[in-house]
């Protein structure tokens, strides 16, 4: 009895502390973020804001360019996650559904350029955009950040259409559908879940990316996002804590909001009965 009790309660106790180990990071900067700073800089840590100021998100909103960097990062992100969907449900159909000679080459190509490090052809990526004269504009950013997500895009939504039961496709081909009409009707709605969590993982991975921007964006205010920003912010403001910890706040908020919004829809098994035996 004394075993079993021991079996259930460990792994739950594990699981805990290792969600306090990750959720206390990010509590502690949203918190110390609305501290005065008397209670940031005090001897004795303040666990829990008392006091709560919002003085500090005023100095990094108030900072140069801050709305500047705020509309780069959403246009630059977004139309990353948006072209990088549109390609990588074409692909992935193809893939999934059809047979041709290479398919299992394209997908091993694609594994192979998930797991290719990007930070070793910066150098190569700065070459091009300079020649093209293309450099501080959203442009080349854009489309770099959509070929940085694409792969995982594309191997995901595979698995996704190839759980997707065929006799559905081919039952709305029987009514009278073409090909692309019983994609766009059928198959394409029941994709809800891949699209969200493929989306969410390009969101992240394009909002947080540094180093190509750090190198194809140079003038300040012009093409810049906001990890550049929230790097020159500290180095501007040095020990104002507050107002670091605010600024990155600031930074998360957009990502904390997007996974609020997208797991609640993100549910699994809607192809299960679909398919009546």
């Amino acid at each position: 009895m004394k075993r079993s009790l021991f079996g259930r309660v460990w792994p739950n106790a594990t699981a805990l502390v290792v969600f306090a180990a990750c959720v206390f990071p990010v509590y502690w900067m949203f918190a110390t973020a609305l501290k005065p700073t008397g209670d940031i800089i005090a001897e004795d840590p303040v666990w829990f804001p008392t006091d709560i100021t919002f003085e500090h998100f005023g100095t990094a909103t108030d900072a140069e360019h801050f709305w500047t960097f705020v509309r780069n990062s959403l246009t630059v992100t977004c139309l990353a996650v948006l072209f990088s969907l549109i390609i990588a449900l074409a692909g992935s159909f193809a893939l999934a559904r059809m047979r041709f000679k290479g398919r299992r080459g394209f997908v091993i190509g694609f594994m192979l350029a998930q797991m290719a490090p990007w930070e070793v052809m910066v150098i190569a990526i700065y070459m091009i955009v300079r020649d093209a004269s293309m450099l501080n504009s959203l442009v080349p950013l854009t489309a770099f950040y959509m070929m940085m997500i694409l792969p995982f895009t594309i191997l995901t939504l595979r698995g996704f259409v190839a759980a997707v039961p065929k006799e559905l496709e081919e039952s709305a081909m029987v009514d009278g559908c073409t090909r692309a009409q019983a994609f766009r009707r059928v198959i394409l709605p029941l994709l809800a879940p891949g699209l969200m969590s493929t989306s969410m993982f390009g969101f992240i991975t394009a909002w947080n990316e540094f180093p190509l921007v750090l190198v194809l964006s140079k003038e300040s205010g012009g093409a810049q996002t906001l990890p550049l920003w929230l790097s020159s912010f500290q180095t501007q403001f040095g020990d104002d804590w507050g107002a670091t910890m605010a600024a990155s706040s600031l930074f998360a908020v957009p990502i904390l909001i997007l996974f609020v919004f997208l797991q609640r829809r993100a549910v699994s098994g809607l192809t299960a009965g679909a398919v009546k035996g």
